[in-house]
C-alpha cells in the first residue's frame, strides 16, 4: 500500500482495530440470520508527509448509498453550529445575493438552509440520494453525485463557480484526496474562499480518539499534512480555527495561491508551530497509540462485566459510527448493552452491525430505567446529558470511554 498523497510505501502501523463491517451499516430483523461482512480496520501513517490513512476496503459508493444513516440535522448542537459559521462567514467576506455558496457533502441540508433564508444562491453537493432529498425540501438546491475534478470542471462549464466553497467533514471520507481538492482549485472563483472542518488529528491522538476511525473515514488530518496537500493544488490556506466540534476540530481557509489580496493570518504560523511541538512530523509521536487504545478496551470490559454481575441495566444512546467502532473493537454484544436508543428514525427497529444490539428511541430510556447510560457520541456529551437529564430522578447515571472511563 501506497500514501494516498505522496504515493510512499507504508511502512508504519498507527493501529490495527481487527476487522468490522461498515460502521453506518445497520442491519434489518431479517438481516440478523445472514453473514455480515468485514473488513480490515488497520490504520498506517506515511513516514514522508505523516498522513494517517486506511486502505479503501470498502468503496466510497458501497458507503454513500441511498441507504445512508446519517442526518446531520439530528443534532441540535451541530445545527446552531451550522448557523453562527452562517453568519460569520456571510459578514467577514460580504457574500450578497449576487455570491454562490457550494457544499461538498450537503447532507440533508443542515447547513445551506441558513443561507437560503438569507437569500444568497446556494448549490449543495451530496452523493446519497435520500438525505439530499430532504436538503431538497428545505429549497436547498441539490445534485447527487460526488464531487471530484470531473464534476468541477463540469459545474465550472456552466458557470457555477463558487464565492464560497465549503465542506465539513468531508476531506477525511474522499479516497482520492488529491482529485477532491483538485476539484476545489477548479471550482473556486479567482477571488473565492474555501472553508473546510475536519477533527484534528492531533486531538485524535492526545484524546485516545480511536473510536473516529471507521471505513467511511479513509484519511485522519493534520494542519501540516493538509497545508502539504492544498499546496499540491496551487491553494494557500490563510487562516485556520481551532473547534471544539468532533473532539476537537480545525477549521481551514483556503485561497488560490494567485490571490494576493487575502493575507495570511499569524493563526497559521501558530498552529504549525503547536504541531511541531506536538511530534506531528515525528514518526516516534504515533508509536504508542496501540497501547493506549487497549486501556480503553479494558476498561470498557470491566466496567460492563462488573455491572452484568450486579445486576445493574445498562444501556446506551446515539447509534452513532465512532459507537460501532468502540462496541466491535471491544467484542460487545447485546448481552452486555441491552439497546441503543437514538433519535434518527431510520436508525430505529434496526440492529447494530456485529454487535446485533438493537436501535429503539429514547421512550426506551424512561420505560426500563436503566442504571447505566453510556453516551456513544461522546463528542455532544453536554447536549445529551442535558436531553436525558431525568434519569438522575432514579438514580442513573451517564457513562463516557473516551479519552478514559468517566461515571457522572
Amino acid at each position: 500500500m501506497n500514501c494516498r498523497f505522496c504515493k510512499n510505501p507504508l511502512q508504519h502501523e498507527f493501529i490495527d482495530l481487527i476487522n468490522a463491517p461498515a460502521s453506518n451499516s445497520f442491519l434489518t430483523k431479517e438481516q440478523l440470520n445472514e453473514p455480515e461482512v468485514f473488513y480490515p480496520l488497520k490504520v498506517f501513517v506515511c513516514d514522508q508527509c505523516f498522513l494517517v490513512q486506511v486502505d479503501e476496503y470498502k468503496k466510497s459508493d458501497a458507503i454513500f448509498d441511498s441507504e445512508y444513516v446519517y442526518f446531520s440535522s439530528y443534532s441540535t448542537s451541530w445545527l446552531s453550529h451550522a448557523e453562527r459559521y452562517t453568519d460569520m462567514i456571510i459578514k467577514r467576506f460580504g457574500l450578497t445575493g449576487k455570491s454562490l455558496a457550494v457544499e461538498v457533502a450537503s447532507n440533508d441540508g443542515y447547513l445551506l438552509q441558513y443561507f437560503v433564508q438569507k437569500e444568497i444562491p446556494v448549490l449543495g453537493i451530496e452523493p446519497t440520494r435520500n438525505t439530499a432529498a430532504v436538503a431538497r425540501e428545505k429549497g436547498v438546491d441539490t445534485i447527487t453525485e460526488f464531487f471530484g475534478t470531473g464534476l468541477a470542471h463540469k459545474l465550472a462549464g456552466e458557470g457555477k463557480k463558487a464565492d464560497l466553497l465549503l465542506g465539513n467533514n468531508v476531506l477525511a471520507h474522499v479516497p482520492d484526496i488529491v482529485d477532491f481538492v483538485g476539484g476545489m482549485k477548479i471550482l473556486l472563483k479567482p477571488e473565492g474562499v474555501i472553508t473546510m472542518e475536519f477533527p484534528h488529528l492531533l486531538q485524535l491522538v492526545e484524546n485516545n480518539q480511536f473510536d473516529t476511525i471507521y471505513h467511511e473515514h479513509f484519511s485522519y488530518l493534520s494542519f501540516y499534512t493538509v497545508n502539504k496537500i492544498f499546496a499540491d493544488r496551487g491553494l494557500t490556506l490563510f487562516d485556520v480555527e481551532e473547534l471544539p466540534t468532533h473532539g476537537g476540530s480545525l477549521r481551514i481557509f483556503a485561497k488560490h495561491t494567485e490571490n494576493q489580496d487575502l493575507p495570511i493570518s499569524d493563526r497559521v504560523k501558530g498552529l504549525q508551530e503547536k504541531e511541531k511541538n506536538k511530534g506531528i512530523d515525528d514518526i516516534g509521536h504515533y508509536q504508542d497509540f496501540q497501547q493506549r487504545v487497549l486501556a480503553v478496551k479494558l476498561d470498557l470490559l470491566n466496567f460492563l462485566i462488573k455491572a452484568k454481575k450486579e445486576g445493574r441495566a445498562v444501556v446506551a444512546y446515539g447509534a452513532a459510527a465512532k459507537g460501532n467502532t468502540l462496541l466491535n473493537y471491544c467484542g460487545v454484544k447485546s448481552d452486555l448493552i441491552r439497546f441503543v436508543s437514538d433519535a434518527n428514525p431510520s436508525k430505529q427497529n434496526k440492529y447494530l452491525p456485529a454487535s446485533h444490539i438493537p436501535v429503539t428511541s429514547e421512550a426506551a430510556i424512561r420505560e426500563q430505567r436503566p442504571e447505566y447510560v453510556i453516551i456513544l457520541p461522546w463528542n455532544i456529551k453536554e447536549e445529551i446529558t442535558e436531553q436525558l437529564k431525568y434519569i438522575k430522578e432514579w438514580g442513573g447515571k451517564f457513562v463516557v470511554f473516551i479519552p478514559k472511563l468517566e461515571v457522572f
